[in-house]
């Protein structure tokens, strides 16, 4: 079991699943609703229970298709999920304990910021 958590901890998380290489998104929707890069890792719904006992849990309908899942305290950016889908993203940044995953591939380059560069040998994707 993989535990994580906002910044100031009003949501944390429980994955129930091994966890799968993530990967890197740079589409302008997550660099402006993360801070910068969006690294997370896709989570079957049903492995994923979510603790909220201060009902700070926010989702943003950032499409027809998508909602993002912040906190509504501290606006860590935690999950992005398509709407009835059944996976989620969850944010690598938001997990409490090393993960023992590495980064597997880039995706959305095509939108990728102009003040940094992608220098490693992992897979680019433009979409």
């Amino acid at each position: 079991m993989r535990l994580g958590s906002c910044l100031c901890g009003d949501v944390r998380f429980e994955v129930e699943a091994e966890l799968a290489p993530p990967d890197a998104c740079h589409c302008v929707a997550c660099r402006k609703s993360s801070g910068h890069v969006f690294a997370s890792t896709d989570v079957a719904v049903e492995a994923l229970t979510i603790h909220d006992p201060h009902d700070a849990l926010r989702w943003y309908a950032s499409s027809a298709r998508v909602r993002r899942g912040f906190c509504g305290h501290c606006g860590c950016s935690l999950f992005w999920a398509p709407i009835g889908g059944p996976k989620i993203a969850v944010a690598m940044e938001a997990f409490d304990t090393p993960t023992g995953t590495r980064l597997h591939m880039h995706i959305f380059v095509s939108e990728q910021g102009d003040y940094y560069a992608l220098d490693d040998a992992l897979p680019k994707h433009a979409r």
